[in-house]
């Protein structure tokens, strides 16, 4: 998602969540995994995935992508949960 290269964790994350009927999985981050479940319901996230958007497109993930772009692979913090 963030385009750096992944570290030595990593996490799986369902494009279309698996209470939706999704299978498929993508290697990510484990902060950027954290911040697309805070970020988005799985609701939202199937609608992104059923569109065929590509969800670092999303305005709501702008502020995250920018910052993440700098840090090294294994960078964590803490995730904000969503409001």
């Amino acid at each position: 998602m963030c385009e750096r290269p992944l570290g030595r964790r990593v996490e799986w994350h369902h494009p279309l969540p698996k209470s939706r009927g999704g299978r498929k999985t993508v290697p990510v981050h484990p902060i950027c995994h954290r911040t697309l479940h805070a970020t988005f319901t799985n609701l939202e996230l199937a609608r992104i995935a059923a569109a065929g958007d590509d969800i670092r497109q999303a305005s709501a993930l702008r502020p995250f992508l920018d910052w993440i772009a700098g840090k090294p692979p294994d960078f964590h913090a803490p995730t904000k949960r969503r409001k």
